[in-house]
């Protein structure tokens, strides 16, 4: 129409053209279960858009998809297409108004595990007063958790900012009028904060709130934590007014007190957990480490980085490696109700960690009871491997201009995977016959199985051969068996109750890896050479998506290193007596030296079969193996067979977790004067500033 007006410019049309192309231009795409529902409703099938569309079924599908894990979102030149198809579906069926974010007189989190008799339904209450919420202009995370629907329409958290403004994981916002720690935690068992149980015999998660400097500092609380009441930790003191004003209130805190991650509940009534989660970010709440730049980003935007970090694994419960331990009690729940005659009664969950155990002598740390006169060297060592070569490099490899680092994706995460533990108390005997499928730790003579001495020895960290005998985990032992050599036990502490309890854990994270990859761009199906590219800038695509991938590696070593989490409080604790981790159910020694034992077998069996191929490594640490190469590409190094597919059993470029991605390339010449000053050149060849590696 205004094309026919007069004194329209050529200029003018130019501009009018490029502002209608904008607001042609669909910014907002409506959630996954909104475009299902328009397409239903126009009676349309998911293989007839796709045709339109010129994408596959299973593409439309993941548009579509409520799982973190499989949903995508359409990119050109597709999602104009895709768009202005869901604008048309809107005008002929308008979706029922959208609910605002609903108050609930109490936390709507699941019944503890451990009860009496099923929890009765709780009655809606109508009269509760609902915060209203206004949209946001910023575009929601592809997996942020949902809100809007639900018993938490919410969502999982909320970002406070000092203006007193809630920010939600999908990107809306509600007014948080609190004024107090404790009218805070009133507000946010009312707003509909939540994340439904990842188990039915779970709990649902806690609300979450984040507190900015400005939030705390509005609330009372100051905004650098310097008290140290213990030496393993920082909180404030008990007499500090914020903490008298919550247990005037009727609140409790948990025994760490108030810290960086607060826990403030109520005694559960009806059943119903009453219990929020507080986040301190001035108090280094989220660390650097493991949430890179996360104190330094608007809280909209951190608010749908930990909504997607909450989708895909689990809502922030402390650090990632409380997080990754809280995961695997969330999978596998130890009790469920079970009736008994006419009542009901606390079972335990097939599978799961039902109970605190004991470890068996050697697999204990030397401060725990059990290892109390203990001999020297009848302690457990299986760790990850810290190796360099003996000798350095020889007069062929001196030759080579380069070394390269080849590091394993996920590699904890993937040793984790099918690995069968054992879920009960240890059980000693004596001369036993070695059983690969039984769990425990074994006291055998490994030192006559003969290795090439340019590799390391797969039996212990520093890659020496065992002098005598000495304890070791399951997957150490059936390696050595898997070598061909001869194994005769003269004692061990075996679990016969067994199960693979990582399971769903490894799959939960190895999911919202590779979701969060392909949200960096970097997915299954690139070619080894796309693939290379894709990760030499992947962080730069989207720095709360990296953040997001960073703090998910974080929980998988967080949390296999919390099942052995060491005594806290050094000044208040003498060797040889209990600490609070002990009780628990997670804290298993032995199934942390499985998942280790089996990330550096696995390790070595990928070294033996390069070695096959005339390939040696000069140095290991954990999961990064450093080769010299003739090129500063792997795709030379890595051997081939003669139709140019990757040899079997060798390092293998790719994004899945067990497969391997280039950590970093360096002259060999700094490898040798690494090496010369006695340091371990895989601890730093990702150091290389010219290249964007991994942590």
């Amino acid at each position: 129409m205004w094309r026919t007006l007069p004194g329209v410019s050529e200029g003018d049309k130019a501009r009018f053209d490029a502002v209608d192309a904008l607001v042609a231009r669909s910014r907002v795409l409506p959630p996954p279960g909104e475009r299902r529902r328009l397409r239903m409703a126009h009676g349309l099938t998911q293989q007839e858009v796709a045709d339109a569309l010129g994408v596959r079924r299973a593409t439309v599908g993941a548009w579509e998809s409520d799982d973190p894990g499989r949903r995508t979102e359409p990119r050109p030149p597709e999602r104009d297409a895709y768009a202005r198809l869901l604008d048309r579906l809107t005008e002929l069926y308008p979706p029922p108004p959208a609910p605002d974010v609903p108050a609930a007189p109490e936390s709507p989190a699941a019944p503890p595990a451990r009860r009496t008799v099923p929890a009765p339904p709780r009655p809606a209450d109508s009269a509760a007063a609902a915060p209203r919420t206004r949209p946001s202009v910023r575009k929601p995370a592809p997996s942020a958790a949902p809100a809007g629907e639900g018993r938490y329409p919410a969502g999982p958290l909320a970002v406070l900012d000092g203006a007193g403004l809630a920010h939600l994981a999908d990107g809306r916002t509600a007014p948080c009028p609190a004024g107090s720690v404790a009218e805070l935690v009133d507000w946010a068992l009312r707003a509909g904060l939540g994340a439904e149980r990842l188990h039915r015999h779970g709990q649902d998660a806690d609300p979450l709130v984040v507190l900015t400097e400005a939030a705390a500092e509005r609330l009372g609380l100051p905004p650098r934590l310097e008290n140290r009441a213990f030496d393993d930790g920082m909180r404030l003191a008990e007499d500090h007014p914020v903490v008298r004003e919550i247990l005037a209130a009727g609140w409790k805190l948990t025994r760490r007190g108030f810290g960086p991650w607060p826990r403030i509940y109520r005694s559960a009534e009806h059943g119903r957990r009453r219990c929020v989660q507080l986040a301190v970010l001035g108090w280094d709440a989220l660390e650097d480490r493991a949430w890179p730049g996360a104190g330094q980003v608007p809280p909209g935007e951190l608010a749908r980085m930990l909504g997607t970090y909450a989708a895909r694994v689990l809502t922030p419960r402390g650090s990632t490696a409380v997080t990754g331990l809280e995961l695997m009690t969330a999978l596998r729940p130890p009790t469920r109700p079970v009736r008994d005659g006419a009542a009901w009664t606390s079972g335990p969950v097939p599978g799961s960690l039902t109970a605190p155990v004991d470890p068996a002598p050697p697999e204990a740390p030397e401060e725990h009871p059990v290892a109390e006169g203990r001999p020297a060297g009848q302690e457990l060592d299986e760790e990850a491997y810290d190796w360099v070569r003996p000798g350095g490099f020889t007069d062929a490899e001196c030759a080579l201009p380069y070394v390269l680092g080849l590091d394993v994706n996920m590699a904890f995460a993937a040793a984790a995977n099918r690995l069968t533990v054992g879920l009960g108390a240890p059980v000693h005997t004596d001369g036993p016959r070695f059983d690969k499928k039984v769990p425990g730790a074994w006291y055998v003579d490994l030192s006559h199985v003969e290795l090439d001495p340019r590799l390391p020895s797969p039996f212990s960290p520093g890659g020496d051969r065992p002098s005598g005998p000495a304890w070791y985990a399951t997957p150490t032992v059936a390696y050595a068996v898997e070598l061909g050599h001869d194994v005769a036990p003269l004692e061990a502490w075996l679990r016969p109750e067994a199960g693979a309890y990582l399971d769903p854990w490894y799959e939960r994270l190895r999911d919202a890896y590779l979701a969060t990859m392909a949200d960096l761009g970097v997915t299954k199906d690139l070619t080894e050479a796309a693939y290379l590219a894709a990760m030499a800038g992947h962080k730069s695509v989207d720095p709360a998506a990296a953040a997001v991938l960073s703090a998910i590696k974080a929980t998988v070593k967080g949390g296999i290193g919390k099942l052995r989490e060491r005594a806290q409080g050094k000044a208040r604790f003498r060797t040889n007596q209990r600490w609070p981790a002990l009780e628990r159910p997670t804290w298993r020694p032995d199934i942390r030296a499985a998942v280790i034992a089996t990330a550096r077998v696995n390790m070595h069996r990928k070294m033996l079969k390069m070695a096959a191929h005339g390939r040696y490594p000069v140095a290991v640490l954990s999961d990064c193996v450093v080769y010299p190469a003739p090129t500063p590409s792997p795709l030379d190094l890595l051997p081939r067979t003669p139709d140019g597919r990757p040899a079997p059993g060798v390092f293998r470029l790719g994004v899945s977790p067990g497969m391997t991605k280039l950590e970093g390339v360096r002259d060999l010449w700094w490898a040798a004067e690494v090496i010369e000053e006695h340091y371990n050149p895989a601890r730093h060849i990702k150091d290389d500033p010219t290249r964007d590696g991994e942590e």
